[in-house]
């Protein structure tokens, strides 16, 4: 791998965990979880934040593949192989607890930030995959034996940056279901109701033109403005507390954006940007630049880009 190459793909790592640990302060969740989650819809901001995200939140820790069982109740698995793969690790996890019907039920919550929407799989599928592992990890850490009445709802929430335009600014939810073939009796449904996927997707519009969540994921992920807009944004209009920790998250991602945007521009002039072009095309997958950054310098589609990276092998 030439230097360049290194350099980017180290660029884009870093813009990666700076942006898993925006995400995972504690404002910025409790804005996530009120949004999505119909647990959390009608509860204050400061509550959410302070009183039902329990604990801190696993960045990168915790492995979604499983491994050889032993009971480990309380306890977190913190490591996970996955064969020739290596270790996938969730983005970011953490445990809440909820108020439901004057009580409070525990809830284990993925957070997923996702650059591209179309990885070669359905997303989708690799969602409900998330899911049925943080049910089936239970098994050892929440409950032992037969004791199925102990386990705890999950929700997989992934955070789409460069969805396809149809599914741009879409926010959908995909949960079970009880649906009757004969007969009207009910089940309780606390009983199923145990998996909630919800897949919030952004856009290339400013987040001026957006409300809610979609204008504060839009302004803290996309938007090409300064550290310090989006800390008197955040601060002032979502009334999210900026700690140090935010503080400097924010400001790396933006650094770092704007030198893996920078590289793009200036790669961009040296070639000349033929248009339509494989090998220019190529050229950036392998520096580590993202489609859409692709698409704006060679005008070409988001799915071009995609075909051209799966044929040769990139995705």
């Amino acid at each position: 791998m030439s230097d360049s190459a290194q350099q980017a793909k180290a660029q884009k790592k870093a813009y990666d965990e700076a942006c898993k640990r925006v995400l995972s302060e504690r404002g910025i969740m409790a804005h996530i979880l009120k949004a999505c989650t119909e647990e959390f819809k009608d509860c204050d901001l400061q509550d959410i934040a302070q009183r039902y995200i329990q604990g801190e939140p696993s960045i990168s820790r915790i492995a979604v593949e499983p491994e050889a069982i032993s009971p480990r109740i309380e306890s977190e698995q913190t490591e996970d192989k996955s064969g020739a793969e290596g270790t996938v690790y969730y983005d970011i996890r953490f445990h809440a607890v909820a108020p439901v019907d004057g009580r409070l039920i525990q809830l284990i919550i993925n957070l997923e930030a996702q650059n591209d929407f179309n990885p070669g799989y359905p997303l989708l599928k690799r969602a409900v995959y998330y899911c049925g592992r943080m049910i089936s990890s239970q098994y050892g850490t929440v409950f032992v034996k037969s004791h199925y009445e102990k386990i705890q709802k999950v929700y997989s929430i992934w955070i789409c940056t460069m969805p396809t335009k149809k599914w741009e600014y879409n926010i959908s939810s995909y949960q079970l279901t009880e649906k009757h073939l004969i007969g009207y009796t009910q089940a309780e449904r606390s009983h199923y109701d145990l998996i909630n996927i919800v897949l919030v997707c952004l856009g290339s519009k400013s987040h001026k033109q957006l409300k809610g969540i979609l204008r504060l994921l839009n302004m803290l992920l996309l938007d090409n403005i300064s550290s310090q807009e989006k800390q008197e944004l955040l601060s002032k209009e979502f009334n999210v507390t900026m700690t140090p920790h935010l503080e400097k998250g924010v400001a790396a991602m933006c650094n770092l954006s704007e030198g893996i945007e920078r590289r793009g521009e200036r790669r961009g002039e040296k070639r000349g940007w033929n248009l339509g072009k494989q090998d220019d095309v190529l050229e950036m997958l392998k520096d580590g630049v993202p489609f859409e950054k692709i698409s704006q310098y060679t005008k070409l589609s988001l799915e071009a880009i995609a075909d051209i990276a799966k044929q040769n092998k990139l995705i």
